[in-house]
């Protein structure tokens, strides 16, 4: 009885430590989508699963960072991102927010590290490389940052972000070197 009962309970008790990432199925939807619309549906619902680390705490202390920044609380919100990636080392979406905030406070060298720690846990994160191409653009970095723009289109092919970035960076590329 106690065998039988033993990989059950280590399920429950391990389940809570499980991710919940997004399924290649949902990438590959999001490749293939036909229209701007339904790639945006897909999307959102990456974006979803992103939002689960897979740990309740850190869970509800990323939720209580979003309402802090939605009251324009960026120093709270900072700290409880900080604490969500002490937690949870391993959550991109953690790392994507915290580099949000460093983005807005212009603050290029902590928004870069952060952007690249969740490209490092999630490579397919559309939103880190399209941060990434907006801090390199910034900086006079324009070949880099239209690669970056690049491999977010190759992820999400009409994120239109991604796309007008790319077309106004190559459109600027004609003529001269990036």
């Amino acid at each position: 009885m106690i065998k039988r009962l033993f990989p059950a309970l280590l399920l429950i008790v391990l389940a809570p430590l499980a991710h919940a990432f997004p399924s290649d199925e949902m990438f590959e939807k999001l490749k293939t989508a036909e229209d701007e619309a339904m790639a945006a549906d897909v999307a959102d619902d990456i974006w979803a699963s992103w939002l689960e680390s897979g740990s309740p705490s850190a869970d509800l202390v990323m939720r209580r960072a979003a309402e802090a920044l939605a009251y324009g609380e960026t120093e709270l919100a900072r700290d409880l991102l900080d604490r969500v990636i002490l937690l949870r080392p391993d959550f991109a979406e953690a790392w994507h927010r915290r580099a949000g905030i460093f983005l807005s406070e212009e603050n290029y060298t902590e928004a870069l590290r952060d952007l690249n720690q969740a490209l490092e846990v999630e490579p397919r994160h559309f939103g880190a490389w399209l941060g990434l191409g907006y801090i390199l653009e910034q900086l006079g970095g324009k070949a880099e940052a239209l690669d970056s723009y690049r491999e977010a289109l190759k992820i999400y092919p009409l994120m239109p972000q991604a796309k007008s970035a790319e077309a106004r960076l190559t459109l600027q590329a004609e003529g001269q070197e990036l």
